[in-house]
């Protein structure tokens, strides 16, 4: 490929070609001699009291290594920690066992380990084990289990995981405000069950001679496993190795540290043989962390004018029977901090509580804590346009941050780094010709149809760092991120990068940003990530960080080298450094540039040594450690227009805009899949998904037959442009993009059939909006007395 412009080229992804034709090799594809398998017991009670474990049956069944329960892994297997200690929130961190040694806290809370030859004879072998159970009554709506009648921990009193406050000026005194208006909502933002193509899956394998771990793993963030399974077995860190391989799919569900993983790896440690597990989806289902799951009650203060004078919340967020690894951070600083939305809003109070249930752990999935803070002010804001009898494009432009306002310190205590919220709205507009969508919706009403136009115009937080922020706000490690470039001595590059993408196309990425910097062809990178190995430390990916603070490194790394190949350069050319110009992996004398040598000659002088500057080492690889001074704040608008069937609540898209704004763009291909990607995933919760308990914790939709996964053949063409407004957080200018859509999505479909149920005096319906609760809802507006 020709080397001459490939930053914010349309490259495709060259990860693809292994991915998609079976040549990836995934977790469940390592083979070891020797191996053998485990399958987990699981509780099938939501909150009960082991009583006794029989395991003679399953130690005595064909191929059976090995059977483990709770009491036999004290003092061998620490219990799994929380990553986040959010402090000034009074929060409660009870033990999380590996396996249950006493109770049980959820269904699919695993009690033992069974271990054997072929994967069939573990799974035979557990259902031999026998677990004698009282059954305790369980509690799994948030308001009745802080009523503390029944204690999913029993030192936590009222099942209280935290109480975490923020408050930016005073709502009270905005509500005194002359003229001023309330409008309240209660919300809810269901549980979400993070569903990847690929399971979890974990291998390991011990070396008894030389007491070397290492752990083939699906996760997010592998040096993070390194560090928390290190403190876990009691295995020094340095002997550890953690490899993600390929990872099919995560979305925040594969960063925390699981129980299963640790057992695995103890197993191994234990047998000496390599031990293999793979979740089967419906453990999957119970066993894997879920996200969302808030209670909110909103108020919004607006003046007669339509500006808005203060926003207050008080949500409660189901953590589920144990705190996962970010948990506490997601309904707080990532959630509350982002209640400001894109807008001036003076007065913003909010109030979370943690709440324990015996459900499933609760943690980050795509988007975590944004989603849910775009959701409560998106629909406040449509909700309070239409108290005022306002357009809701006319409210969201009133209350916009000017573009002239950046940086901006919201009252929630963060400094949004650069935006332009009219440009991106403007252009949303523009696309979708609102004048032509508002005339269409009045001939569809004339004609008895219920069409609706939605909006939601967002800001998030991505870019995760920088790491002194996360220490003050409890985070048990940093958000730096690490890169390396190593040019070889025939010019071609391999660049190790600490994040661990998995799906995403960072390999293209990155590759482009090394290609741009030093002229070299793309084919000539190559992109290492994933292998506590190969790479010192990294942070892991999530957040729609690795892009903004990974990419930064690889660029800072990158610059080290040019840097170092120029002094070669000048010292084969004999001129000064200042007297070269470097162009498309040529350097040349300024004003001569047929006096010149390619950066590929370069790196051939740097190692063979020959001829290099007094005193210089030999080599040309570099090292670079970046910790932003901040995050980065992405923004867009996104609109769509629905129809509502009145005799069947079927809700049907008929267009979807997206105008994101991610900055700097690298590769316009790999950010149009992303934000595709969150905008099916955002719309599925407006319409489709959600995780249904019944009142004893069993989860009603443990299986792919229960639970509503989007199809490609339920959603529209989506019609997505950018604008493009850099940060000047980092050198590249660049922005989050991969939970964008997802953040966007759910508010905008919402508002839009709230739109067009607005004839009928609707004002709203809880989320997923399936076609019964909305014909309930007509039915209920009508008369019919169904609602």
């Amino acid at each position: 490929m020709a080397v001459t412009q490939v930053f914010g080229a349309r490259i495709p992804r060259r990860e693809d070609p292994r991915l998609i034709t079976g040549n990836a090799t995934y977790t469940d594809d390592v083979v070891l001699p020797r191996m053998c398998y485990a399958a987990f017991v699981r509780s099938p009670h939501a909150h009960a009291r082991i009583k006794r474990i029989d395991t003679s049956r399953a130690k005595a069944a064909p191929g059976v290594v090995e059977v483990l329960t709770g009491a036999d892994l004290e003092g061998k297997v620490q219990p799994i920690p929380c990553g986040w200690l959010v402090p000034g929130c009074d929060l409660k961190t009870p033990p999380h066992p590996a396996l249950a040694k006493d109770k049980v806290r959820y269904v699919g809370d695993a009690v033992a380990v069974v271990v054997a030859e072929t994967r069939g004879q573990a799974y035979d072998a557990a259902a031999l084990v026998e677990v004698d159970y009282e059954v305790l009554p369980a509690v799994v709506d948030m308001e009745q289990a802080l009523r503390g009648e029944v204690l999913v921990h029993d030192d936590v009193p009222q099942n209280r995981a935290l109480l975490w406050t923020l408050k930016g000026g005073d709502f009270e005194a905005a509500t005194r405000e002359p003229g001023v208006r309330v409008v309240r909502q209660r919300l809810i933002n269901q549980r979400l069950i993070p569903t990847a193509m690929e399971p979890r899956a974990a291998v390991a394998q011990y070396n008894p001679a030389t007491g070397e771990l290492t752990l083939w793993n699906t996760s997010q963030a592998p040096h993070i496993v390194r560090v928390v399974l290190s403190g876990t077995l009691g295995i020094p860190e340095h002997r550890v190795r953690i490899v993600a391989p390929e990872v099919g799919g995560g979305f925040g569900s594969k960063i925390p540290f699981y129980p299963e993983e640790a057992v695995v790896a103890y197993l191994a440690t234990r047998l000496g043989r390599p031990v293999k597990w793979v979740e089967t989806r419906r453990e999957n289902y119970v066993g894997t962390i879920h996200g969302r799951d808030h209670v909110t009650d909103a108020e919004i203060a607006v003046r007669p004018d339509g500006t808005i004078a203060g926003l207050r919340v008080r949500t409660l967020a189901n953590l589920g029977a144990y705190l996962s690894t970010a948990a506490p951070a997601i309904p707080t600083l990532l959630y509350g901090l982002m209640l400001s939305g894109v807008y001036r809003i003076p007065n913003i109070e909010c109030e979370v509580t943690g709440v324990f249930t015996n459900t499933t752990p609760v943690d980050a999935y795509r988007g975590a804590g944004r989603p849910e803070a775009t959701y409560v002010v998106e629909r406040m804001v449509d909700l309070a346009a239409r108290e005022l009898g306002m357009d809701p494009v006319e409210f969201r432009r009133k209350n916009f941050i000017p573009k002239d306002a950046f940086p901006y310190a919201t009252p929630t205590g963060v400094v949004y780094d650069s935006g332009d919220y009219e440009a991106a709205l403007n252009r949303a507009l523009e696309i979708l010709d609102y004048a032509k969508a508002r005339a269409q919706q009045e001939e569809a009403r004339r004609q008895g149809r219920l069409v609706g136009i939605g909006f939601s115009t967002y800001v998030e937080v991505t870019g995760a760092g920088p790491s002194k922020i996360a220490g003050a706000t409890g985070f048990q490690g940093g958000l730096w991120e690490s890169a390396g470039v190593r040019l070889y001595p025939t010019g071609k590059v391999t660049v190790f990068t600490g994040t661990s993408p998995h799906g995403q196309g960072e390999e293209t990425t990155f590759a482009q940003i090394v290609s741009q910097e030093l002229g070299i062809p793309l084919e000539d990178i190559e992109v290492i990530h994933g292998d506590t190995d190969a790479i010192a430390m990294g942070w892991g990916t999530y957040g729609s960080r690795t892009t903004p603070v990974g990419g930064t490194a690889v660029y800072l790394a990158t610059q080290r080298v040019k840097e170092k190949a120029m002094r070669i350069a000048a010292h084969q050319l004999e001129v000064a450094v200042e007297d070269l110009v470097f162009e498309n992996g040529r350097f040349h004398v300024r004003g001569a540039p047929e006096r010149a040598i390619t950066i590929q000659e370069v790196a051939r002088q740097a190692y063979f040594a020959w001829n290099l500057p007094e005193g210089m080492e030999p080599g040309l690889e570099a090292q670079a450690n970046w910790d932003p001074s901040n995050f980065v704040f992405p923004f867009g608008a996104h609109v769509c227009m629905v129809e509502v069937d009145p005799e069947t609540g079927q809700v049907r898209l008929l267009r979807y805009v997206a105008v994101d704004d991610c900055g700097r763009v690298i590769n316009p291909l790999i950010v149009d899949g992303q934000v595709h990607g969150g905008i099916v995933q955002g719309v599925a919760q407006a319409l489709w998904e959600f995780a249904k308990y019944d009142e004893n914790g069993n989860l009603l939709t443990a299986s792919m037959a229960d639970y509503a996964v989007p199809k490609a053949s339920w959603l529209p063409w989506f019609e997505t442009d950018r604008t493009e407004t850099p940060s000047p957080v980092n050198p590249l200018g660049v922005k989050g993009v991969g939970e964008t859509g997802t953040i966007a999505a759910t508010p905008c479909v919402v508002n839009a059939v709230m739109d067009a149920l607005s004839p009928l005096g609707i004002r709203h319906i809880d989320m997923p909006l399936l076609p019964e609760r909305v014909w309930r809802a007509i039915q209920a507006a009508k008369g019919g007395g169904r609602g």
